[in-house]
């Protein structure tokens, strides 16, 4: 080496030591295979991955470390002109290709040069080693991502390397790719969901990968048949699906690039026979994963996480995009009447599109879109009752709660006012089309799993309405007998079940009267739907709930409404004279409560005098 002065001396001494030392550890464990001595071979193998290591960390913890850089850039240099070489023994080259993809793949987080180089050195192992062997070899890469900081950027080039192992494989293809598909989705899930150092771009990256690995997947199901054409389709539809959850989740939902590999995803997954109906009324993953998985398909499921997900969001980015609804060949118009004029259809829907609404990871231009179709198919449906089997639509209610309890969570969190309030349409929506001997089942259960005081009042407040609408709109009402705890047909809402959702709030499970003012809300909606049905079963002359009855009376006055006046009053008393903010906003939040709250005392006692059992 010919001598140079300063610093640049230095730093070509550094480069030619790196690739000294490379080349030195290269040829020893060359020559080491060559004469079958596997023990000092591995040996040798375990100290170049050190050295690579020492070089990928030291370049990766200082980015303007531009010696350090050249060092590692050096270094992926000269391993892959050694793989290249033509001359190498291929009992050498297996050897390395163990260790070294992991060891390159480390190198991706420090910018594209190196990560072009990465995946250039796992190609020359996909040509000398086959696809076969490097399937598992690169799965394994894969699977070490977990001890990864930048498990982005080293996922790249094994998911490159595998995009080019499916093509390449030349039998048995579904069992291949079934093996790696579930490996791919969980580290997906992991970069997607899981990980706080990933930026925009790298997510992109990974994406484009993972759009790429299922474009290999669609070639291959092109050169197949049959049975096993059948079941890499279904297989390519699972993996598109989460793909598809998982990358709205990652990628700005305005970004282009984001735009274009849903317009990718979801062309192949028309390919696999995934129309938009099918997905939102009998798309069924277990089912699915046990045609594709057999008996290992519980193993599976937790790969398989967000494809529900992707299910829904499928016909959302085809309502996002015309070009891919356009891509898909399917009509939306059509879907949303079909959807619209059949009840269990548009449960089913329902059910699906829940999960829009539930994912947090999601954008809100996504769930903005959701709620929006959900209005147009539940436009105007007012159940009334189901003509179907009772077995039959008692199956669909879980799905029903479970989307109600999604359209809370939109009401409660949406940012922007517009959203909620169109969420609480929806949710009127939803409620009305559930049949009207479900309905107040399913308010109870809502208000009984929420913690919300404010939307515990809006559901007991829905109460209220439809047992006012049930009043108003029962022919037998004026013509009912004084009647005791009998239910009326037409009037599913006016039953003791209603005091016992009153209870519930005005004297909560825990025991003692309700937390003031936190559950001001709450209480002051209890309070009026008391005040309301305690008004008119005495004006209609009717007990169909039971309040009028003696027992109920004194248990209302004695266990809910004179606690409650006494906590009300020393709270009142203890913050009547301070004039600090917090004092002022409680008096002004239990003022409305305290006045309801005297009116019921006054009807109770009213009753109570007027009682003569």
């Amino acid at each position: 080496m010919s001598s140079m002065s300063g610093g640049s001396e230095t730093v070509s001494f550094q480069a030619s030591e790196t690739q000294n030392t490379i080349q030195r550890i290269l040829q020893s464990c060359s020559e080491l295979v060559e004469a079958g001595d596997i023990d000092e071979s591995d040996s040798t193998i375990s100290e170049l991955v050190k050295f690579l290591d020492s070089l990928s960390d030291a370049a990766l913890s200082d980015p303007n470390n531009e010696p350090a850089q050249n060092d590692a850039f050096d270094a992926l240099t000269e391993i892959h002109q050694y793989i290249c070489s033509p001359s190498l023994a291929q009992e050498a080259v297996d050897a390395l290709s163990f260790e070294l993809p992991k060891a390159v793949s480390k190198f991706a987080g420090i910018s594209n040069r190196f990560l072009d180089k990465a995946i250039s050195i796992i190609d020359q192992f996909l040509e000398k080693c086959g696809p076969r062997d490097m399937l598992s070899i690169l799965c394994n890469t894969l699977g070490y991502s977990s001890n990864m900081t930048k498990a982005a950027s080293y996922i790249l080039p094994p998911l490159s390397g595998l995009s080019k192992v499916f093509t390449s494989i030349k039998r048995r293809h579904f069992e291949q790719v079934q093996v790696a598909v579930p490996i791919i989705l969980n580290v997906l899930k992991a970069v997607a969901l899981d990980s706080d150092d990933a930026d925009d771009a790298e997510l992109e990256s990974v994406f484009h990968r993972a759009v790429g690995i299922a474009n290999s997947i669609y070639e291959v199901c092109n050169k197949l048949d049959g049975a096993s054409n059948e079941k890499l389709r279904a297989l390519l539809g699972l993996y598109v699906l989460q793909c598809l959850a998982l990358l709205s989740a990652s990628i700005s939902y305005k970004d282009s690039t984001c735009h274009l590999m849903v317009l990718e995803l979801s062309q192949i997954s028309s390919y696999c026979g995934l129309t938009y109906m099918s997905l939102l009324t009998a798309f069924d993953v277990e089912t699915v994963a046990g045609f594709v998985f057999g008996e290992d398909k519980d193993a599976h499921m937790s790969c398989l996480s967000h494809v529900k997900h992707g299910a829904a969001l499928s016909v959302v980015w085809g309502l996002v995009s015309e070009e891919v609804a356009h891509a898909t060949k399917e009509s939306l118009v059509a879907i949303k009447d079909d959807l619209h004029n059949n009840q269990t259809k548009r449960w089913q829907a329902i059910g699906t599109l829940k999960h829009v609404l539930s994912f947090v990871n999601l954008p809100w231009e996504l769930k903005k879109h959701t709620i929006n179709f959900l209005l147009c198919i539940t436009d105007g449906c007012v159940s009334g009752e189901y003509l179907g089997e009772h077995s039959e639509w008692s199956s669909y209610m879980p799905n029903i709660f479970t989307a109600l309890q999604a359209i809370k969570m939109v009401i409660m969190y949406a940012p922007e006012p517009e959203v909620r309030k169109k969420s609480f349409a929806l949710l009127k929506a939803v409620l009305a089309d559930i049949p009207d001997t479900q309905r107040f089942d399913i308010l109870k259960a809502l208000i009984t799993n929420t913690d919300s005081s404010s939307m515990i009042a809006i559901f007991i407040d829905i109460v209220r309405r439809e047992m006012h609408m049930e009043v108003c709109n029962s022919t037998s009402v004026k013509e009912a007998p004084y009647s005791n705890n009998e239910m009326h047909p037409d009037m599913p809402f006016w039953t003791p079940s209603v005091l016992e959702l009153v209870e519930s709030v005005l004297r909560p499970p825990q025991g003692g009267p309700p937390s003031l003012p936190d559950t001001s809300d709450a209480v002051l909606s209890a309070l009026n739907l008391y005040r309301f049905v305690l008004m008119t079963e005495s004006t209609g002359k009717t007990n169909r709930t039971g309040v009028l009855s003696r027992s109920n009376l004194v248990k209302a006055y004695n266990e809910w409404l004179l606690p409650l006046r006494t906590l009300v009053s020393g709270i009142m008393t203890e913050n009547k004279n301070d004039y600090d903010q917090l004092a002022v906003d409680t008096v002004c939040t239990l003022n409305p409560l305290e006045l309801v709250l005297y009116r019921c005392i006054e009807l109770v006692e009213e009753k109570l005098k007027q009682s003569t059992t």
